[in-house]
């Protein structure tokens, strides 16, 4: 099932060939990963399939294989730095962490404060609901009302959107998803802004619930990698590095472990 809904879906990939914004100087993130042999990577662990908590306690998912190939290609740790995703931006500003890689679709706004590596994936806009109505939308007019409440993940750009194309629509942004997805099994909102993926996921998870979501995505929006904007030296790496692995088919073979095999769900909580 999870194979035809992600069909679905249409969750494609773009060649990885280009680089985002990159700055005319070179920062020092390559040369603290060289020195402390070890890669910092943000990301918030509950975007799934992309990362996630298993119940093992570990983090699963798509961005977490990516960041474990990244870390092997240049032989140092991983360390992976689990946070809301609305502080990921801040901390690599801060230098808290050397990249983030969390489902970060690459936009203007965000590119005047980081460079992105990529895309390496592409994903899309859709709403999480409980109400029929809802869920067969075809435009943002179903659902911009002032009498519709709308959850969106915290400085995510699904808040953005909703800001944007559903104005008249209540608005409650949420520290995660799970808080999101609980707000709309208590009631409290009508439906969720989030990315296709995990709408898809939680109908899959919660088949009692009630869930359903769109069959096509309402935007189609570029995932990258973000780095610090005078790592220069840095994208160049990070760049060969996704070029190498999108060539020779390994990151094909996550995807397909993520995007199309639902042996995963098993490990999930």
């Amino acid at each position: 099932m999870i194979h035809t809904l992600f069909r679905a879906i249409a969750l494609c990939t773009l060649a990885i060939s280009a680089v985002f914004a990159p700055s005319a100087g070179a920062g020092d993130a390559l040369e603290r990963v060289i020195d402390f042999q070890e890669l910092r990577v943000g990301m918030s662990g509950n975007q799934p399939p992309l990362s996630m908590i298993g119940k093992a306690g570990g983090a699963m998912g798509f961005d977490v294989d990516l960041a474990r190939l990244l870390a092997g290609a240049m032989q140092v740790k991983l360390d992976l730095r689990i946070m809301p995703f609305g502080e990921l931006m801040d901390a690599l500003e801060k230098d808290e962490i050397d990249m983030v890689i969390s489902g970060l679709a690459i936009t203007p706004q965000r590119t005047e404060r980081v460079s992105f590596v990529g895309p390496y994936m592409m994903s899309g806009k859709s709403i999480l609901t409980r109400s029929s109505t809802l869920g067969s939308a075809d435009s943002t007019d179903s659902f911009n009302s002032e009498d519709v409440t709308l959850l969106a993940l915290k400085n995510s750009t699904s808040a953005s959107f909703v800001r944007r194309a559903a104005p008249d629509a209540k608005l409650s942004e949420v520290e995660s998803y799970d808080q999101g997805i609980a707000a709309l099994l208590d009631g409290k909102a009508d439906a969720m802004v989030a990315d296709m993926p995990m709408c898809v996921l939680t109908v899959l998870r919660y088949p009692e619930a009630g869930f359903t979501t769109l069959e096509e995505p309402l935007t189609v929006e570029p995932i990258g990698i973000a780095v610090g904007k005078e790592d220069r030296q840095f994208i160049n790496l990070v760049q060969n590095y996704l070029t190498a692995y999108e060539k020779t088919g390994v990151l094909n073979k996550i995807r397909k472990r993520w995007f199309e095999d639902s042996a995963w769900l098993a490990e999930l909580p």
